[in-house]
């Protein structure tokens, strides 16, 4: 990808669950669907919120893996998942965000992710556990469009 069409920016909007990458001119490039949390949105430790306001992605996690690859402690476990279950399972890709805002400044240590998911059913609702959950193969394309340090922003 060019240059000029390297995105800097992921718009995550909670009321829509969807994220919107934009370039370095804040141009739409492309638009995912989202699934944030199913207990709404907070800052607090231990609340499984998705945190909100600005932040940028503090490490790149999973290059290389094979989608639907499980990760457990931000490793690969070398077991692919399937679909479904009840388990909240970490999957394909990681980008660990870092809170650039005072009350989002604990993002890092609440090991909040964007990350594939094996409920991909549920892409479109919150459901996660704090983290923004992507389909496995829109995970692994938006890892591959974006850099450590790239701006987040998620709004309500």
């Amino acid at each position: 990808m060019a240059n000029r069409l390297r995105p800097l920016h992921l718009v995550a909007k909670v009321s829509l669950q969807q994220l919107e990458l934009l370039d370095q001119q804040g141009k739409h490039i492309k638009q995912y669907p989202i699934s944030t949390s199913r207990f709404g949105l907070g800052c607090e430790e231990g609340s499984f919120r998705t945190p909100t306001g600005r932040f940028r992605i503090a490490e790149k996690i999973g290059v290389g893996e094979p989608a639907w690859m499980i990760f457990k402690g931000r490793s690969s476990t070398g077991i692919l998942a399937q679909q479904g279950g009840d388990e909240d399972l970490i999957l394909s890709r990681i980008f660990w965000l870092d809170g650039l805002d005072p009350e989002n400044s604990n993002t890092h240590e609440r090991y909040i992710y964007f990350h594939g998911t094996n409920q991909e059913e549920l892409i479109g609702t919150p459901a996660s556990h704090g983290c923004i959950r992507l389909r496995n193969l829109d995970m692994i394309e938006l890892f591959d469009l974006v850099s450590v340090g790239d701006l987040v922003e998620i709004t309500e």
